[in-house]
């Protein structure tokens, strides 16, 4: 029998209420699917706080998250990976997608109950399928530099240099707006710009499409094409906070399975989704990674 500080060792370990139900619900989701289980949220609705900006977003840090969650898993099992992220560093998506390959290969299959932007969209291109609702919201790719749309900077300045052209006179205007920008960041919202379509075109063709570029890789190029303009061309999605559901997504190419075409699957993902917003409403944690066998990267702020 337990003496009395083993006990107090095992319910510290058992964690808060709010972990048992959440574990309670990552293990029913794995119970149904047979696949290994992530979730990876961010508090950045509830702790709506710009000091907390570089701590919500997908950042480096975030590998050491996944390599817990990862370790010791049966990776034969495959992975849904349950995103509700802000999107972050183009870097740092970049390296937890190449982690994610190297682990499962394309055996990914991303899961949005409700909210996955920027990077967190790319994360989601990355993978072989994305489970939403009709809730659920992916949203544009364009990268943004200090805060502003790399796309909308060069329409900028291309705008400049046609009305200058056309009208000498506006030389004093638009110079005054342009000497806000710091040198060659023209340049580098262009690199930055191509990085990110490379990528995702990279994913989705060696993902999502590996397949169908095998039968028809003509068809297959411009079907991505088509995806990366939708989801990355500033002119047309018009803001970087846009929410694309998933009909959009749909119509737009992506592999989309919706959830309400399986009852138990859909009760599944709302009811872990639910209590993991539960837990970043009640509690410090302001982001969390978990698998279905309760090994958690959880990070928090002071009160």
């Amino acid at each position: 029998m337990p003496d009395w500080n083993s006990l107090l060792d095992e319910i510290k370990s058992s964690g808060s209420t709010y972990d048992l139900l959440r574990r309670k619900y990552l293990r029913k989701l794995y119970e149904l699917t047979q696949r290994n289980v992530i979730i990876y949220y961010s508090a950045w609705l509830q702790k709506p706080d710009p000091s907390l900006t570089t701590l919500f977003t997908i950042n480096d840090n975030d590998k050491n998250a996944l390599m817990t969650a990862i370790h010791e898993l049966d990776r034969s099992k495959g992975l849904d990976l349950i995103l509700h992220t802000p999107g972050g560093d183009t870097a740092a998506t970049e390296s937890l997608v190449d982690y994610l390959r190297q682990m499962f290969d394309i055996d990914v299959r991303g899961i949005v109950p409700q909210l996955a932007m920027s990077g967190g969209t790319m994360i989601a291109l990355s993978c072989r399928s994305i489970v939403m609702g009709k809730q659920s919201s992916l949203g544009p790719i364009d990268p943004q530099l200090n805060g502003l749309p790399a796309h909308g900077v060069i329409e900028e300045f291309m705008q400049a240099f046609q009305e200058i052209k056309a009208d000498p006179s506006k030389i004093p205007i638009w110079q005054a707006r342009i000497a806000r920008f710091p040198p060659a960041f023209i340049g580098e919202c262009q690199k930055a710009i191509d990085w990110s379509n490379e990528m995702v075109e990279e994913w989705l063709s060696t993902g999502m499409f590996r397949e169908e570029s095998k039968a028809d890789k003509d068809n297959t190029r411009q079907k991505i094409s088509n995806i990366l303009k939708e989801f990355g061309d500033h002119a047309l999605t018009k803001s970087h906070a846009r929410h694309l559901s998933s009909q959009k997504c749909k119509e737009i190419g992506l592999r989309i399975e919706m959830m309400e075409g399986n009852q138990d699957l859909q009760e599944a993902i709302l009811s872990l989704h639910h209590i993991t917003m539960i837990t970043l409403t009640a509690t410090p944690t302001i982001k969390i990674v978990e698998n279905q066998n309760g090994k958690a990267y959880v990070q928090t702020i002071a009160g």
